[in-house]
């Protein structure tokens, strides 16, 4: 099952990139079937930044989250790739 691979994930922060102009990084409190729950989540809008996505993943890693949103709820069909937050390499 496509969910099973997100669980070691959850109690960490992560970066969700998605197939939208959308990134999300925050805590991944929960895995379904269909969906990833975060909590204390920057919600970005790569479309409104002139910030690549780098380096705006790298200034989290570096400052830490600019949380916008208590929670949200990322389906999984959207997902392209997912980290922690940690493993962020600055270069």
């Amino acid at each position: 099952m496509m969910a099973d691979a997100f669980r070691s994930f959850v109690g960490h922060e992560v970066v969700i990139d998605t197939h939208s102009s959308y990134i999300y990084i925050g805590m991944l409190v929960g895995v379904t079937d269909f969906t990833l729950d975060l909590r204390d989540v920057d919600v970005h809008d790569r479309s409104e930044s002139t910030t690549t996505k780098e380096k705006y993943v790298m200034e989290a890693r570096k400052y830490g989250v600019k949380k916008n949103r208590k929670g949200v709820t990322v389906r999984l069909d959207m997902v392209v790739s997912i980290s922690n937050l940690e493993d962020i390499i600055e270069y």
